[in-house]
């Protein structure tokens, strides 16, 4: 059906994208963006065929535009080489840019709010005051011959840690 939309507006080219658009790996993106040429029209059937984001359409465009060549979408009928065209899409940016903007004053706000309540955020820690203390007395048990019973590893395959979070740890602990 969409092929037969873009043929059917005198699409002389037609590049089909095979990986999924929240890939950020597309091939036919940056072939489609070697072949364009100044004075060219791209003609997509939908916006979201061009870009996983509305961030990411608004920079595939701008870059388009950048280089001489319009853009088209026939399902919202925007085309940049008009006037009105230009205009919608630059309104869109705008809202999106709102967005993001509102976004982002939410998350500090909420972030600041959390603070204030005694919130810290972020991943909790594996190791516990406790688990570090038990991880340091395995670690430095020696058996009968002097040396050391478990290794780092066996520690952290106990603790069902990494070998680096024992190591960030014990250091941890050591330097308070």
């Amino acid at each position: 059906m969409q092929v037969d939309a873009l043929e059917e507006s005198g699409c002389g080219k037609i590049f089909i994208e095979r990986a999924s658009g929240a890939s950020a790996e597309r091939p036919e993106l940056e072939y489609l963006k070697d072949y364009l040429r100044l004075g060219d029209t791209l003609i997509v059937w939908r916006l979201d065929r061009l870009g996983r984001s509305l961030k990411d359409l608004i920079e595939i465009v701008n870059w388009l535009e950048e280089r001489g060549v319009m853009f088209r979408s026939l399902t919202e009928s925007i085309d940049t080489s008009t006037p009105g065209g230009k205009l919608i899409f630059h309104v869109f940016a705008s809202l999106a840019e709102f967005e993001r903007e509102l976004i982002r004053e939410r998350t500090r706000a909420g972030l600041a709010a959390a603070r204030s309540r005694g919130r810290k955020g972020g991943r909790p820690t594996a190791m516990t005051p406790t688990k570090t203390a038990i991880a340091r007395e395995m670690i430095e048990k020696t058996g009968e011959d002097g040396r050391r019973v478990h290794s780092v590893s066996d520690v952290a395959s106990v603790m069902n840690v990494s070998r680096a979070t024992i190591y960030r740890a014990l250091a941890r602990a050591g330097s308070e």
